[in-house]
This record gives structure tokens, sequence and C-alpha cells, in this order.
């Protein structure tokens, strides 16, 4: 089995298929998903998803390109919501300075209060971080210093030295279908110095399909693909990555159950 630890199946692109999205991932040995909330004002339409299909999860948070959106949002309130039984993590948060469109400071005020949120609750915060490697790595630096707090570096596309970062802290490094593209080898070499108890596969649908499906839509059922090359990357079988990812996505999301 699989998990895809990162989908947006609330997001328009789904919303005329996603019974057969969902169906075409079991079939293909993805028996879980995490689908991610992007803004806290719109997490009554993750519990739907989540409640309609007892495989798929959900975390509650605010993206960090939405941060000036939701600066209104407090610690508490997050906390509060991560209490229904179908949440599972806090996030996706974090910096993202890839797109000029909110400001940094906005998105660090959002993204330490999403930190204290998973520090309380002990829900894995999912990060978001782009074009944002060394504010990103002092800030989870910082923050580790006032209390421990479980993380997941998601949808890695950054450097080297933040993922080194990451793991030190204790995080979990995502990959998702960039790790297959042909240009990637640099993220490909990153992903062999992980520690294996630390690895997730996503696909971050509908965005970032993998190479065997490079510019299609993305679906949860393509995680497949990127386990295979992550596999390969790191000198491992396949049935090998299944068992490893997923225990790890089972014990970073520890209140996620086996469905």
């Amino acid at each position: 089995m699989l998990i895809d630890t990162h989908c947006h199946l609330d997001f328009a692109d789904f919303a005329e298929e996603r019974d057969d999205i969902v169906a075409r991932a079991h079939q293909a040995g993805v028996g879980q998903m995490v689908t991610i909330s992007t803004r806290v004002r719109k997490l009554d339409e993750l519990l739907a998803i989540t409640e309609r299909y007892p495989s798929v999860f959900c975390s509650v948070g605010t993206h960090p390109n939405n941060a000036d959106e939701e600066l209104d949002i407090q610690v508490e309130d997050l906390v509060r919501l991560s209490k229904h039984a179908k949440v599972v993590a806090i996030g996706e948060a974090g910096l993202d300075y890839f797109y000029d469109s909110v400001k940094p400071e906005d998105q660090k005020t959002g993204f330490i209060r999403h930190i204290a949120a998973a520090r309380e609750t002990g829900l894995p915060l999912v990060i978001h971080s782009r074009s944002a490697d060394e504010d990103m790595a002092a800030i989870l630096t910082e923050e580790a210093e006032k209390g421990a707090f479980p993380f997941i570096l998601h949808c890695f596309s950054s450097g080297a030295a933040l993922a080194q970062t990451g793991v030190e802290l204790g995080g979990y490094v995502s990959f998702s279908g960039i790790l297959t593209f042909p240009k990637s080898e640099d993220l490909r070499e990153i992903a062999r110095t992980i520690p294996h108890d630390r690895l997730l596969v996503e696909t971050d649908a509908p965005y970032l399909a993998p190479k065997r499906w490079r510019g299609k839509r993305n679906e949860p059922s393509y995680v497949v693909n990127t386990a295979e090359v992550l596999a390969e990357a790191i000198g491992v079988g396949r049935e090998e990555i299944d068992t490893l990812t997923t225990e790890n996505a089972f014990r970073i999301f520890s209140k996620m159950p086996k469905v």
C-alpha cells in the first residue's frame, strides 16, 4: 500500500469525477490520502470530502500565498478545529517567496502560529517552502528551541542545506512528481541523503504530475510513479519503498487510523 500524503481533492479540477479519482487511487494501491487545507475558512468543504470517503483525511491551515486573508486566525482556532476526527495535520503553512503576492512578514506571522498549533496538538505541520530556504531554516531552528514540533517539508524542491536542517530537527521530507523529472538529479541526490525512516511520497495533485503522466492533471493514483523513482534513487525495491513510506506516514500522521 502507498499513502498520498498531500493532495488537494477539494480543488475544482476534481469536482466532476471525485468518486472515480478516489476509486482509481485504490485500484493503483493507494490506500489512503490526506487532502490538504489551503484556507481555514474552507475547512467545511474538506471535511465533507473526508466524510464521504473513509480513506481520505485532511489538515487545517492557511497556505502562505493566502496568509494575508486569514491573519485573524489564531493558534487557538487551529487547535480547536484540529479536534475533528478526520483532521490529522496542521497546514499547509510556510513561506513562498517565488510569488510576490503576500508580504513576507504576513507569511511569517501565519507560519509561526501554525508551528505553535502543531506544538500544542502534536499533529504534524505540513510545510510549504519555496524560494525561502534561509528564512525557513532560521525559523525552524529558532522555533525548535522553544519546544519540539512534528513537521513535514512537503513537495521538497529546496536545497540540501534545508533538507539537512529539517532532518536534524526531527522533520520528514516528502517528495512529489518533481523527483521524477529528467532535470531533477540534484533532488534525487538529496533523496539519497535522507534517512529512510523520514521519507514520504505525495502528489500535490492536481499539480506536478510525475514523468509518466507529465503534462496531465495529477491525481493520487499517480504517486505510484514517484514511489518507483524514489525506490530507484535510493537503491531499494518497489515493495520496500511502499512499506517504508507507508510506515513513515502512519508514524508522522499518528492520528490517522488504518482503514
